[in-house]
C-alpha cells in the first residue's frame, strides 16, 4: 500500500468525520431555507448554530489552539452548507478570508485575533464603494486626531457584516502609500450596517451599505493591504465557486424530487410516469453530471491551494503559487456555466407547475447568477489564455474603482 494512498485514505476519513459532525446543523439550516428567502428573514439563527458548532473556527492553526482543516475540506463543507442555504455559505466568505489574513500577520497580531475566532466571533467586510473612488484608492479615510485614529466613509457590498462581530474596512490614509484594513466593532455606536441589498439573488447575505462616522480604531488594528504573492484572491474566488457548486447540488436534489413525486404527464409524452421516462431520466442525468463536474473542479483547485502552502511537499514556492492561482482562474471560467445550465435545466424536468412562486425553484438560478457575476468570467479566461500563450503569470488589480480612459489619454 503506497504512502500516497494511505495519506489520501486518512484525509478522506477525516473529511467523513467533519461531514458527519456538521450534517445535523446543515440539515437544520436547510429546513427553513425557502421560507427565509420568501419572507426575507435574515439567517441570524443559522449563523448562530454554525458558531455554536465550531464551524467558524475551522482554519485556526493548531499552534493557536485550533483544529485546522485543509482548504479542500473547508470548501467541501462550504459546498454542503451552500446546498442547504447558499446565502449562509456565501455570507461567511469574508470571515474565513480574514482568518487567512490573520495567519499572514506578525505574531502579536495572531495572538490577539485567533483567540477571538476561537471564541466564535465573526468577521465581515467593507471593502467596496459604489463609485467615485479612483482604482487603487478609497474614499473611506483614516485620519489621526488628538492621538486617536478615526475612520470615516461609506461602503457597499458589505457581505456578511450585518451578522458579524467585527468589520474589516478598506481605507486610505493621507500621506500613506497604498490602502489599509481597519478592524472595527460591528456594534460600535458610530457604525451603521443597513440591509439594503437589492439584488435579485442571494438576498439574505447582508450585502448592503455600511456607514462609518468617526469610528475610533486602535492603531494595532490597522494593517497594510498588501498587493503581494499571497493566495488571498484565489481563496476569495474559490469561496464563491464553492457556493455555486452547492447551489448546483440543491438544484439537482429538487430536480430528482420533482420527478420522483410527479404523477401528472403531458399528452405529448409517453404516458408513463416521469420517473420511468427515459428522456426525463436523461435530463436529470445531465444535470447530475454538470453538478458533479462543478464539484470536482472546485475540489481539484482547492487541492492546488493546499499544495501551494504545504512546505513539506518541497515544491518550488513560485511554481506552486502560479499553479494554484491558475487552477482557481480556470475553475472560475468553468464552474459558473455548469451550475447556471443545471439551475436552468431544472425546469425542463417538469412542466409549468415548476414555476409556481410557492416552490421557489427560481431561487437556484437567481442565486447562481448573482454569485457568478463576481469577477467577470471573460477577464479570467483572458488571463488563462495569456498564460498558456505567452507565459504571462496570472495577476490581478486587487482593487475596485473608477478606471481611467486610456484611449482619451493617448489622444
Amino acid at each position: 500500500m503506497s504512502a500516497t494512498y494511505v495519506k489520501e485514505r486518512t484525509a478522506e476519513a477525516r473529511y467523513a468525520e467533519l461531514s458527519a459532525r456538521f450534517a445535523p446543523v446543515f440539515e437544520r439550516i436547510a429546513e427553513g431555507t425557502v421560507e427565509r428567502e420568501n419572507d426575507h428573514v435574515l439567517p441570524f439563527e443559522p449563523v448562530k448554530w454554525l458558531k455554536d458548532a465550531g464551524f467558524t473556527t475551522l482554519r485556526v492553526p493548531a499552534a493557536y489552539g485550533g483544529e485546522p482543516v485543509s482548504h479542500e475540506h473547508l470548501f467541501r463543507l462550504i459546498v454542503e452548507l451552500s446546498a442547504a442555504d447558499s446565502n449562509v455559505g456565501h455570507l461567511l466568505r469574508s470571515h474565513f478570508s480574514f482568518v487567512e489574513t490573520i495567519a499572514l500577520q506578525p505574531e502579536e497580531f495572531r495572538l490577539r485575533w485567533f483567540p477571538r475566532v476561537l471564541a466564535g466571533e465573526i468577521f465581515g467586510n467593507a471593502a467596496t464603494e459604489k463609485g467615485g473612488n479612483a482604482l487603487g484608492t478609497t474614499n473611506t479615510k483614516l485620519r489621526e486626531e488628538n492621538g486617536q485614529w478615526l475612520l470615516n466613509g461609506e461602503k457597499y457590498y458589505t457581505t456578511g457584516s450585518i451578522f458579524a462581530d467585527w468589520v474589516v474596512v478598506m481605507a486610505s490614509t493621507e500621506g500613506v502609500e497604498g490602502r489599509q484594513y481597519a478592524i472595527v466593532r460591528a456594534d460600535d455606536a458610530k457604525v451603521r450596517i443597513i440591509d439594503d441589498w437589492d439584488g435579485f439573488g442571494q438576498p439574505l447575505t447582508g450585502t448592503g451599505t455600511a456607514i462609518f462616522d468617526d469610528v475610533v480604531v486602535e492603531f494595532e488594528d490597522i494593517i497594510a493591504r498588501k498587493v503581494s504573492s499571497t493566495l488571498e484572491p484565489a481563496f476569495f474566488q474559490l469561496s464563491l465557486l464553492s457556493v455555486l457548486a452547492g447551489i448546483g447540488r440543491a438544484a439537482l436534489a429538487d430536480a430528482a424530487l420533482l420527478v420522483r413525486e410527479r404523477t401528472r404527464t403531458f399528452n405529448t409524452g409517453s404516458g408513463d410516469l416521469f420517473r420511468n421516462d427515459p428522456l426525463i431520466q436523461e435530463k436529470v442525468g445531465r444535470i447530475a453530471a454538470a453538478v458533479y463536474a462543478a464539484d470536482a473542479i472546485v475540489f481539484a483547485a482547492a487541492r492546488d491551494l493546499d499544495a501551494a502552502v504545504d512546505t513539506s511537499l518541497g515544491l518550488d514556492p513560485t511554481a506552486a503559487f502560479i499553479r494554484a492561482e491558475l487552477a482557481v482562474q480556470q475553475a472560475h471560467v468553468s464552474v459558473p456555466k455548469l451550475v447556471l445550465d443545471a439551475t436552468s435545466e431544472l425546469f425542463d424536468v417538469t412542466g409549468a407547475s415548476s414555476v409556481s412562486r410557492g416552490k421557489s425553484l427560481d431561487r437556484h438560478w437567481r442565486n447562481a447568477r448573482t454569485v457568478a457575476t463576481h469577477n467577470p468570467v471573460a477577464f479570467k479566461a483572458r488571463s488563462v489564455g495569456d498564460y498558456y500563450i505567452n507565459g504571462t503569470i496570472p495577476t490581478g488589480l486587487h482593487s475596485i474603482g473608477d478606471a481611467k480612459d486610456s484611449k482619451s489619454e493617448s489622444k
